[in-house]
């Protein structure tokens, strides 16, 4: 067999041979939308590693983004690594300090940075330890006032940059190509980093029918951003695929994103939960036509029941959940059936859509707890650990490497349950596990009951200590707009479907759940704010 090396240089160029008239369309203000043919956008590609490389960029340099979904973004996502350097994605919703980490502490050089988000990171360049320059992306070629010396407008250097770059072909498909931090809920984010090898073979399994089946006749609309675990990989998939891709660049609203799916007829479209609750309330107040999209895929946190169900009943929009994480690429699993439940009821279908899935194939799982592999009984709980050739080994110079590295296995810190049928089923985080009387409760499955309430918008569940039995759970909850449920009501709402030792304890009613940076319940800051909290009976 020819030893071909796995390089993201090749999806660039099947996209400008086979699919040059194929569209990116880009949203890079309210007003503003691009339509760039795969063929100029190659063109571009190109004479943005020309440009850089004239900046000092080399192979191993670290090139930092800080950028919303647009085509200048997915310029970088591969003229950065194809020329032998590491894109490093930042969140762009981190805090300041950790922003300012994750930049020094991955030696960023060049930073690539939108022009409207420029005054969020300003206050942070003074603390930046290695950046030399930094190029603002924007429609025009101006440049913010600065007193940081080396700014350039991305168009001019783009304007005056090689038409005939070529990107090296001697490159490693084991090489870097790519880099995202976690988002962190306790202590600093950790570095993870993509190869070359990693990120094609995560492409072409997005690509399989029963994970996200991503083609050319697709229109594709990552929302996840671009700044989070390669936008689930589906930039990266697009394009070798020749799918036209819509990028809904910054501060959208649900109603752009409805708008967006209905103008440019989207096929496939991915978020987090609290994305979709939103479109699912503007969906109902506004209705628009979402007849093309094949599917939803919403990942990140655990979907509600309800919100499933909203979109594939009310909705008739496929709505299938996935589990990854920043050090898995992401794509770990997916909730799609297998033939054997096609006779199964619409309750057993739902069960099977709210789990994370089955595995994608090429990747090993196994759910462990002290006694070894915990059986499919979908009962038994036990910690999630993954290995596969999309999946790190490390974390990048830190050294908790040792706490989730093991025995060429990456343990999770998720706990879960596997069904009969082999879906994995995550119950809750290592440290949100509720353990009451010596058992435990899984927040997840309370939360997801309470979501189902019609008049529940939002709950987390958390632990509150307890002198008797260690914890027991409270649930938080946020209710609808205009809508009004009390505590014994959403108690009595669960009784039936949990054990009377899983009940919550006492209902908080609050306005607000915090979330982390990318959308996720932020667990440590209610029980954070709610330490002192004393139950009324």
């Amino acid at each position: 067999m020819m030893e071909t090396p796995l390089l993201l240089t090749s999806f660039l160029k099947r996209a400008e041979r086979y699919f040059p008239h194929k569209l990116i369309i880009s949203r890079t203000s309210p007003e503003t939308i691009h339509r760039i043919t795969y063929k100029e956008y190659v063109k571009r590609t190109h004479k943005l590693a020309a440009a850089l490389t004239k900046l000092g960029m080399k192979k191993g340099t670290k090139v930092g983004s800080f950028a919303w979904n647009h085509h200048r973004h997915l310029e970088a996502y591969f003229a950065v690594p194809c020329a032998g350097a590491i894109l490093h994605m930042v969140n762009i919703r981190l805090s300041p300090e950790h922003i300012i980490y994750v930049i020094n502490h991955a030696e960023d050089e060049i930073l690539l940075i939108d022009g409207d988000l420029f005054p969020l990171l300003s206050k942070a360049i003074p603390y930046l330890k290695t950046v030399k320059h930094i190029v603002v992306m924007q429609d025009n070629m101006e440049v913010p006032e600065s007193t940081f010396p080396n700014v350039y407008s991305y168009e001019k250097l783009l304007a005056e940059a090689d038409d005939n770059f070529a990107f090296p072909e001697d490159l490693d498909e084991n090489s870097p190509a790519g880099m995202c931090y976690t988002s962190a809920t306790t202590g600093m984010p950790k570095g993870v980093v993509y190869s070359h090898r990693g990120l094609v073979l995560h492409s072409l399994a997005l690509g399989l029918s029963d994970s996200m089946g991503i083609r050319e006749k697709d229109v594709i609309m990552p929302i996840v951003p671009m700044f989070h675990v390669n936008a689930w990989g589906m930039p990266f998939a697009a394009v070798n695929y020749g799918s036209t891709q819509v990028l809904p660049g910054p501060m959208f609203t649900p109603s752009l994103l409805l708008d967006l799916i209905e103008q440019e007829k989207v096929t496939v479209t991915a978020g987090v939960p609290t994305i979709w609750l939103g479109v699912a309330q503007e969906q109902e107040k506004n209705p628009r036509d979402l007849s093309s999209l094949r599917s939803v895929v919403c990942g990140g946190s655990a979907s509600p029941k309800g919100l499933i169900k909203t979109f594939e009943d009310k909705f008739n929009v496929p709505f299938v959940v996935g589990y990854g994480m920043t050090e898995t690429t992401p794509i770990v699993s997916l909730s799609t059936y297998t033939s054997e439940m096609e006779d199964w009821t619409r309750e057993q279908k739902l069960d099977i859509r709210a789990t994370q899935g089955l595995p994608v194939s090429l990747l090993d799982t196994e759910v462990v707890n002290e006694a070894g592999e915990v059986p499919w009984d979908g009962q038994t709980m036990g910690e999630l650990r993954i290995r596969g050739p999309w999946i790190a080994d490390e974390y990048y110079k830190d050294e908790r490497t040792v706490e989730a590295f093991k025995d060429g296995w990456l343990y999770t810190g998720d706990i879960a349950v596997v069904t009969p049928e082999g879906y994995i089923k995550i119950t809750d985080r290592t440290k949100d596990l509720i353990k009451s009387g010596g058992e435990w409760i899984s927040s997840v499955d309370l939360e997801n009951a309470l979501m189902t309430h019609e008049a529940v918008f939002e709950a987390a569940v958390i632990a509150i200590p307890h002198e008797k039995w260690q914890e027991r759970p409270l649930a938080c909850v946020v209710l609808k707009e205009g809508k009004d449920a009390t505590k014994e009501e959403l108690i009595s709402f669960l009784e039936g479907q949990f054990a009377k030792w899983w009940l919550p304890d006492d209902v908080v009613f609050i306005n607000e759940i915090p979330k982390t940076s990318v959308g996720k319940f932020l667990k440590a800051k209610l029980r954070e704010d709610l330490k002192d909290y004393q139950v009324i009976i």
